[in-house]
């Protein structure tokens, strides 16, 4: 039985190390909160390039993008935080802003192992979505969500409203929202019995951003030998033409060989139909040992300022061996689409190795 798992961070104060990100020309206005240079900031000139990783530690990344800036978080165990910039590569100089602390009471079942949090723009306001155990004790993991009707999601605004209700209240973690036709679906990895046997990704329509409509259906288990029993960290992502894909992690974070696979909806299907989805037979992105990638996974995406570029962010070890720790650091590459409309995320990027920086800035 598996109960090791990749998330579970202690609060060590590991994951607050900021990254030295080497420039090859100082430019940016509008890093962290603020939305003026920071002081000595040459202005005049464009950085043209930047290095992975962008910040030292960052297990789980997710970015979202709302107006000039980016809005990004990661697991750190204990807690949720944001971090505010207006240029993605610029991460490690944001100001981290801690929105809400695991209360110090192991009866609650939101007091530990905060994982894998998620920042959501709905219906005119802010939702963050994680999963959250009782005290430390794995199996007791499950969705939970706070709210905010402020502009800003770094402001004060926030409220924990509790539980995400599922009918068969399984083990539940890495949810992940996004909307497709009109509708909006939540997705996740889970137990399908109430002990751990493997995990599965999940998907339920949501009747509003804190209520799931109905019973959750299994649109994929871990078949193949590359996934190792598991399906975690499910994203949705869809090509120009609006074909809908969901990618996940597959395999162990204690692995150097935790990898990407990619779920395809099939044109106008239902996502809420399991037949409508086919899993690729392979990974879709995998180590890079040269490169200094290992375990390359739970991957967010993000488009460029001008919104002409589709980005890839994802957490990988620097070494083999790092496992499921504060090691994995967030990394970032532009990515193109194949000829049959699925993503080409290509290879993962060699550290230090200068990656031109988003199109628009």
């Amino acid at each position: 039985m598996i109960l090791l798992r990749k998330k579970v961070i202690k609060s060590t104060g590991a994951f607050l190390l900021g990254s030295i990100i080497i420039w090859t020309a100082c430019s940016k206005s509008g890093s962290g909160s603020g939305t003026t240079p920071p002081p000595g900031k040459d202005t005049t000139v464009t950085s043209k390039t930047f290095i992975n990783p962008i910040k030292s530690s960052g297990p789980d990344p997710w970015v979202i993008k709302k107006g000039d800036f980016y809005y990004y978080t990661q697991t750190t165990g204990n807690g949720l935080s944001i971090w505010k910039t207006q240029y993605m590569e610029d991460l490690s100089a944001a100001k981290e802003v801690v929105i809400w602390k695991a209360p110090n009471d192991p009866s609650l079942d939101y007091s530990g192992d905060i994982w894998a949090p998620e920042l959501h723009y709905l219906n005119g306001k802010w939702y963050m979505y994680f999963a959250a155990d009782k005290n430390g004790d794995n199996s007791t993991h499950r969705l939970f969500v706070l709210e905010n009707d402020d502009p800003d999601p770094t402001s004060t605004g926030w409220k924990f409203l509790g539980k995400l209700q599922e009918a068969s209240n399984r083990w539940a973690i890495d949810g992940t929202v996004f909307t497709y036709k009109d509708e909006t679906y939540i997705a996740w990895s889970g137990w399908e019995a109430a002990v751990d046997d493997k995990q599965s990704i999940y998907i339920a329509k949501l009747k509003n951003p804190t209520t799931i409509e109905g019973n959750r259906v299994k649109i994929s288990e871990p078949i193949f030998s590359w996934e190792d029993r598991i399906n975690e960290g499910p994203e949705a992502i869809t090509n120009p033409s609006g074909q809908l894909f969901l990618t996940f992690s597959g395999n162990g974070c204690w692995s150097d060989d935790y990898c990407l696979g990619l779920l395809t909806l099939k044109k106008d299907g239902d996502p809420l139909d399991p037949s409508n989805w086919t899993k690729n037979p392979e990974p879709v992105f995998t180590k890079n040992v040269q490169g200094g990638a290992y375990g390359p996974g739970h991957n967010g995406f993000f488009k460029s300022p001008d919104g002409k570029q589709d980005w890839i962010i994802y957490h990988a070890n620097s070494n083999s061996g790092e496992g499921c720790g504060n090691n994995r650091n967030p990394r970032m590459q532009n990515f193109t689409w194949n000829q049959d409309g699925t993503p080409d995320f290509g290879t993962a990027m060699p550290q230090k190795a200068p990656i031109p920086v988003p199109s628009g800035e």
